[in-house]
């Protein structure tokens, strides 16, 4: 599981962190990476489109990457597990 978060001076940094101790109790498997937004509301154009800072674009492509990486671990796991059956 991947997070975004947003708010204010922190980011949303501080509800990521709350939810990476509960997800584990739902035997959810989270990731390292994250996007975090700071102040996002802030940073809309005129048609009210997000604009997206070069940080936030690597973020996301890390998180992409590491959640595709846990996609085909977690996959070959099961495959293997169905086979030993």
């Amino acid at each position: 599981m991947g997070f975004v978060g947003y708010g204010a001076s922190s980011g949303g940094c501080r509800a990521v962190e709350q939810l990476r101790q509960v997800f584990p109790e739902l035997r959810a498997t989270t990731i390292r990476e994250a996007v975090l937004l700071n102040r996002p509301w802030e940073r809309c154009n005129q048609e009210g489109r997000f604009i997206q800072r070069a940080e936030e674009s690597a973020a996301l492509q890390a998180t992409i990457e590491e959640l595709g990486w846990w996609a085909r671990a977690l996959r070959d796991g099961r495959d293997r597990r169905r086979g030993a059956a």
